[in-house]
Formats: structure tokens, sequence, C-alpha cells
């Protein structure tokens, strides 16, 4: 019943029927890593193809690294606010996503979507189990707690990371595959039912370790670099499990009112030759190799596609721009995004003027990185926390980002006035940070001893 009435209303009102929502995420994808950027060098046919029958979004931002973009991606709302910006959360910590913060699919339950599925990567809390998936409103689980696990035993620090809503699963394959396989068979099921689902698709590949099936080498056999000749094969990989499921989405009759949204977490690291030329930088960085990544979405019902736009949107405008297509009113804390609807469905060609912010902190306070983007400027800045104001051990790099999207020549000594502008303004930002903020990433390392197939009690 809910198909049908999807096919006679979207015509009409695509807002009048919710749609289904399936959110892909790739994990270290850099900007020269897919084949609409790169045909020569990377075999992206799927990705390629939603691209092309949807949007591409060209000026697409998100966090220098894994976990924060996780975590603005599902809240709408800047990780520093939060503590979840300085650092990644790695095996040893005890710390998550905070429990007061209301997640897409929180929101989504409230809409009425019953079946709310993840299936890869989560990244954003395993030490107690109220910041496991299930306990963050999604009612469907299989991947892995943490980042880096082994592609094909599936464990990390030694132990098992693989689980079914809580549970240990044991399985045998490739995860990249195995991700693929469970968000599809999820889509089949999620289909039957007259409500809407959601369907967060957070793959693992190609992060590191570089593990690929033989059988995905082939086409890169001519790279000399076993390390970049793994990195693209893997993400062929992906790119195959991607096209499954587009095609049991299209399988359900229900690929006319389904939003497909696809971007990677962050910059291709800088291990990875060529990865995110042309851009500057890479993961980890505040340059646009780091921040600025590949994305598209394809919402037939409503977004007209085979368009290319250049407007700045970020990871932190999904939340609102899919709970607008839900019909879902703002949860109680204010969104930093916005809805990008207007734009995405065609009705204007611009967005509202704002500033985008960048900030981690990973490997302590005398290393950060810091950025701010501020109508047509960049202002960059590396070195000590800002909080201590402008000191000589920072470098200090203003771009004219509008005219210089691969931040090749820094003009901040022409314009000291607007690097002292925006330079107070990323002291405002950085200090959103709370105090109990996530720590910098190796402390509290030394000792850990990973539980028992990652089993948590708490």
């Amino acid at each position: 019943m809910r198909r049908l009435m999807a096919l006679l209303l979207v015509a009409s009102s695509a807002w009048a029927v919710a749609p289904n929502i399936v959110l892909i995420l790739a994990d270290d994808l850099g900007w020269n890593s897919v084949g609409w950027h790169n045909p020569d060098g990377v075999k992206t046919p799927n990705l390629d193809r939603l691209c092309r029958e949807g949007l591409e979004l060209d000026n697409f931002y998100v966090s220098p690294m894994c976990s924060p973009t996780r975590a603005g991606l599902l809240t709408g709302r800047y990780p520093i606010r939060y503590g979840c910006a300085r650092a990644v959360i790695p095996p040893w910590r005890d710390f998550g996503l905070p429990v007061d913060e209301t997640t897409l699919a929180d929101a989504l339950a409230e809409a009425g979507y019953e079946k709310r599925g993840v299936f890869g990567k989560w990244h954003l809390g395993h030490a107690q189990t109220k910041w496991h998936p299930n306990n963050r409103g999604f009612t469907d689980f299989i991947g892995c707690y943490n980042g880096a696990i082994d592609y094909f035993t599936h464990e990390r620090d030694d132990e098992l990371d693989w689980h079914r809503n809580g549970e240990s699963l044991r399985e045998e394959g490739y995860a990249t595959t195995l991700i693929g396989g469970h968000a599809s068979e999820f889509i089949r099921d999620a289909a039957k039912g007259d409500a809407p689902y959601f369907c967060y698709v957070p793959f693992n590949a190609p992060h590191s370790p570089f593990q690929v099936p033989e059988e995905y080498r082939a086409p890169y056999a001519r790279f000399k670099d076993k390390k970049k000749q793994t990195y693209l094969a893997m993400i062929s990989a992906m790119d195959e499990a991607v096209g499954e499921i587009l095609e049991t989405i299209e399988a359900t009759g229900e690929a006319e009112n389904t939003i497909v949204w696809f971007l990677s977490d962050n910059g291709a690291e800088g291990g990875i030759s060529g990865g995110n030329s042309p851009l500057n930088g890479a993961k980890l960085s505040a340059y646009e190799g780091g921040v600025r990544v590949p994305a598209c979405v394809r919402y037939p019902a409503d977004y007209p596609g085979g368009r290319k736009l250049s407007a700045r949107m970020a990871f932190i405008d999904v939340m609102p721009t899919l709970l607008r297509l839900a019909g879902v009113e703002q949860p109680v804390k204010p969104f930093d995004g916005i809805d990008l609807n207007p734009l995405l469905s065609g009705k204007t060609d611009r967005l509202p003027a704002r500033d985008l912010y960048i900030y981690h902190g990973q490997q302590g306070s005398d290393k950060e990185r810091n950025a701010v983007i501020s109508w047509e400027w960049k202002l960059v800045v590396n070195g000590p926390d800002v909080l201590g104001g402008r000191v000589g051990a920072q470098k200090i790099e203003l771009f004219h980002i509008a005219s210089d999207p691969n931040e090749s020549k820094d003009v901040a000594a022409e314009h000291p006035e607007t690097v002292e502008e925006l330079f107070a303004k990323l002291v405002l930002f950085r200090k959103l940070q709370p105090q109990n903020a996530v720590p910098p990433y190796k402390e509290g390392r030394e000792g850990f001893v990973a539980p028992e197939d990652w089993k948590i009690s708490m």
C-alpha cells in the first residue's frame, strides 16, 4: 500500500510520503579515488552511476577523521560541542557519543521509521553498552565497534570485533562484501512493510589495514606501488557492494522514493600517492585534501538528477536535510547544519551565507589543526592551541579558497585584517569544546588489553 501511495503522490508532492533513506559512508576515500574525478585511475562504475543519476555534491566538507564525522553526520551538530571532535575513539578509550545527543536514528524512530539498520563500522563508543548502536536508535546492527579491524578475521587487537545486535557474530568473508550483503538483506526485508526504513552503511573500506581478495587487484596491476594498488582494489570491492545495495533498492520497486546519499568520512591518508589530487593535504589535516570529499545524492522523487552542485555543504547538513524529508521537527538541541532541500530540489541555486569550521587535536594541544572557511576565504592554523592566542610556533595560512581551491598560494601577509578576523572566529569555535572531551589519541594506551570478543557488560 505504501509503495502504491508513493507512486501516486510523488508527482504532486514528493514529501507527502516519507522516503526510505540509505546513507552510505566510505572510510578514508580520497577526492581522487572515485571514477567521476579520476576515470583513468580507479574503477567505480556503481558509484559513478549513482552520481550521474543523482546530484554531484562538488563542494562537500567533513571532519579530518573518522569518529567526528560519524558523530556530526548522526547529530547535525558540530562534534566539538559534545566533546567528540578532538580525536577518534580508539580501542582503549572509555568514551562515546553522549547519550543526551539525539541521533538521526532516534529522530526517525519518532517519525515512524520502524526499521533502522546500521551495517559496518560504528566507531562512536564501545566500552559501555549505552553507546552501542542498538541503544542509539537503531533496531538492527551488524558490524564492528572499532576501526581498523582485519578484513578477513574481523579482529581488532586479537579479539573478534564483529557483532549482531550485541552478540558476537562469527562468519567467514571479506568485511566489505559482508557489509553490502547484510545491508541489502535488511533493505529487502524492510521494503516488505508499509513504513519507510533507514539503512546506514558505514563501510570500513578503504581504511587500513590494506587487505583485499586477489580478484580485485587485476585492474590495478600496472601500479608498482603495492599499497596504492591494494587501496584502489579495496575501492573496487566497496563499489561492487554499493552496486548490490543499489540493485536491491531497484528490485523492491521503491527506488523512486528512496534517497541514497554517499560520502566519505575524510580524505585519503597521506601515504596513498595521488589519493587526494589535486587537492592539498590529506586525512588528519585541515587542508582541502583532508576535509573536502567525494559526495553525491540521488532522490528521483524530488531531486532532478544529472546536476553538479558547487554550493558549499557539510556533513552536519545531512541530518536536518533528511529530517525535513521525513517530516520531523528539529530536536531540542539546535542544529549547526542546515536543510539543503531547497537547493537539492532545484527550488533555489544558492545557500545562506555561513562559516564552516574544522578542528582536531588528536596529537595533543601543541599540534592542533584548525580552519575556518568564510565566504571566499579559508584560514588554516596548525600548531599550538588557538586558545593561547597567536604564537610563533603556529603556522598560519590564508587562502582565497574561491579562486584557489587547491590552496596553492598563502596570502596571509597581504591580508592581515582578514587573518585577525578569522583567527578570532576560530578561538570562539574552539571554546565550545567541553572539559570532558575525548582525550588525545595515545593517552591511556599503555597496558590496554581488549576484552574477549569485545563483549561489554556495562
